[in-house]
């Protein structure tokens, strides 16, 4: 892919710089180079095209994972568009299966003469079609699939023509399935953008009249959430905690303000001191696991333990392409990252005590400065995505519509 790689080189060093900050412009942006991976790949002459176009999408997929491996919406993305290869091509698969059945039904003269032979059921042809998108392997090579004698006859009484009209059909075949999957790419682009008015309609069926709001640090998605309940003529006061040490919740309380909310900024530390008096918990996430856990801000987990202690609902706003199909515990996953410590602490007011050391030479003066949070599942009462409202339960199974279990590890397979 000579025409694309500079445009995934640029962006890898944007991911690895971290040039691309929130998960929305990540997601965004790895669609995009993705549309344009596939849009320049040149369909080869193999038999199976959905594989060789899946193993481009996993090559530049590996890269930008390593990138920054805690940006999840990376990896995110490139499951989805490896998703929706497959799916593009069972589709179309499915449609000359159809076709060939409706061939053989329609073939009176053949039924005739061959009326002791082997009949084309859904389940044969089903199988058929599954065995063509996979390699041989040696289960494959003992299932006894009566199809392929009964596409030879017909194969061998129809001579040459039908050899030229079969390579012409692959070619269609294979420039169908690559337009449609750039437009389902176009599609989930489409949803990454609009995400927001989704999740912002439920607003008004979970914010009521005369409410205490608790949120904390700056989110998109709680913004819009918070506008659209404001919009519907719903009145209610917001707790921002400031989230330290970065200051975001400044930024939306503001926003809030712009807007008409009545506001209260809060230190992260007079959560526990400010929630007996709230009525729910609203915030945001950086990604959500396939258990139903959260990887938020940090100081989240602080803010959904004084939830539960006071039992007020925990609820967790985000958009589908924040789902992840990993776990917690699995070894691809990178929970945290270290920021600079010049966010806690000047170093020209503690330049004094940098100089003193131990008697093994280690610093006596260490920072720690943590970027996220992971909150589990049992802390979180509600997930409201693009999709509707789901317990922590229920994520696994809506996580599993929209990736396939053998694309959970971006590796590009051996020998390609």
């Amino acid at each position: 892919m000579p025409d694309v790689q500079p445009l995934v080189s640029d962006f890898v060093l944007k991911l690895k710089r971290r040039k691309v900050e929130g998960s929305h412009a990540v997601a965004r942006q790895t669609a995009e180079l993705l549309r344009s991976v596939v849009s320049q790949h040149r369909m080869g002459s193999s038999a199976n095209q959905a594989a060789a176009l899946a193993d481009a999408v996993r090559a530049v997929g590996e890269q930008l994972i390593a990138a920054n491996p805690i940006e999840l919406a990376v990896g995110n993305i490139v499951r989805r568009v490896l998703h929706i290869i497959k799916e593009e091509d069972i589709s179309s698969t499915a449609v000359g299966i159809e076709g060939l059945s409706v061939t053989v039904d329609s073939d009176d003269e053949y039924d005739s003469e061959h009326d002791d032979g082997p009949a084309l059921s859904a389940a044969v042809l089903a199988a058929h079609a599954r065995n063509a998108l996979r390699a041989p392997s040696l289960q494959t090579l003992l299932e006894d699939i009566p199809v392929t004698p009964a596409i030879s006859r017909t194969a061998s009484s129809t001579g040459d023509s039908d050899g030229k009209s079969k390579s012409a059909g692959d070619k269609s075949s294979t420039r169908k399935l690559k337009h449609d999957v750039i437009t389902a790419i176009g599609d989930l682009i489409d949803e990454i953008d609009s995400c927001y008015e989704p999740i912002s309609e439920q607003a008004v069926e979970l914010i009521h009249q005369n409410e205490v709001i608790l949120t904390l640090g700056r989110s998109r998605t709680v913004k819009e959430f918070l506008y659209a309940a404001k919009e519907k003529k719903r009145s209610f006061r917001v707790f921002v905690a400031e989230g330290a040490p970065r200051y975001q919740g400044h930024v939306l309380a503001k926003e809030l303000v712009e807007k008409g909310v009545q506001t209260t900024v809060i230190t992260d530390s007079a959560v526990f001191a400010m929630i007996s008096r709230v009525n729910m918990v609203i915030v945001g996430a950086h990604a959500i696991m396939a258990n139903g856990g959260v990887i938020a801000p940090v100081g989240m987990n602080m803010v959904a333990l004084a939830a539960q202690r006071h039992a007020v609902p925990f609820v967790v706003v985000a958009g589908s392409h924040k789902l992840c199909p990993l776990y917690p515990h699995n070894p691809e996953v990178l929970l945290n990252e270290l920021k600079s410590p010049s966010d806690l602490l000047d170093f020209g007011e503690f330049s004094d005590c940098m100089n003193f050391s131990t008697q093994d030479g280690s610093p006596l003066l260490n920072v720690v400065n943590p970027t996220f949070d992971y909150v589990p599942p049992k802390l979180v009462s509600l997930f409201v995505t693009d999709t509707g409202g789901h317990s922590p339960s229920y994520m696994y199974r809506l996580i599993a519509e929209y990736y396939s279990a053998d694309d959970l590890v971006v590796r590009r397979k051996s020998g390609s």
